[in-house]
């Protein structure tokens, strides 16, 4: 599996590849999908620049068949290791987000093989442990994660609802909890 950082012309599919398969309905969106709780964009392609701008460590990386092609898969990693960024940090934790599959491919197993070349990736770099954050009513996903070695940290944070970048929240009920994994 390889993976390589996006490049700007790739940011525009970058952001349809996740708002597919993040908002997409429940028939074209795949297991994955959080329309039925969320509704809008998941992203857009300014946001992944002020973002990756605003975290200059910040890697998006991007999986496709041929140079040619638009990304099958994404996944978005950071290094946190300045105290402060989030709970707990030292110097080799890393966060993991955005993990992202086109949803017509998410039974090919591609998930898992960018999951694992994205924690090998930080490994190489010096991470030895890695978080994320998961929408907490997501039992499947977190199931699918804790599968894979990640743990529940016990940990939650609370979902941004004044902030409408990332969609609009249907329920009043979301939250998200913090997995992590040792590498």
């Amino acid at each position: 599996m390889t993976l390589t950082p996006a490049q700007d012309s790739d940011i525009e599919a970058v952001a349809a590849l996740v708002n597919g398969a993040y908002r997409g309905d429940g028939a074209t969106a795949g297991w994955t999908h959080e329309a039925d709780y969320i509704d809008g964009q998941r992203t857009d392609p300014a946001a992944l620049r002020a973002d990756l701008t605003a975290n200059p460590q910040a890697l998006l990386l991007i999986h496709r068949d041929a140079p040619d092609e638009p990304p099958l898969a994404c996944v978005w990693l950071e290094p946190l290791d300045e105290p402060g960024d989030e709970p707990g940090d030292e110097p080799g934790v890393w966060y993991l987000g955005m993990l992202t599959v086109r949803p017509d491919l998410q039974d090919r197993r591609l998930g898992r093989d960018v999951l694992a070349a994205a924690e090998a990736y930080a490994a190489g770099q010096g991470a030895h442990r890695m978080r994320m954050t998961v929408v907490g009513i997501r039992d499947t996903l977190i199931a699918w994660y804790r599968r894979r070695g990640w743990r529940l940290t016990g940990e939650t944070r609370p979902f941004p609802y004044d902030d409408h970048r990332f969609g609009v929240p249907r329920r009043d009920d979301l939250d998200f909890v913090v997995l992590e994994k040792a590498l």
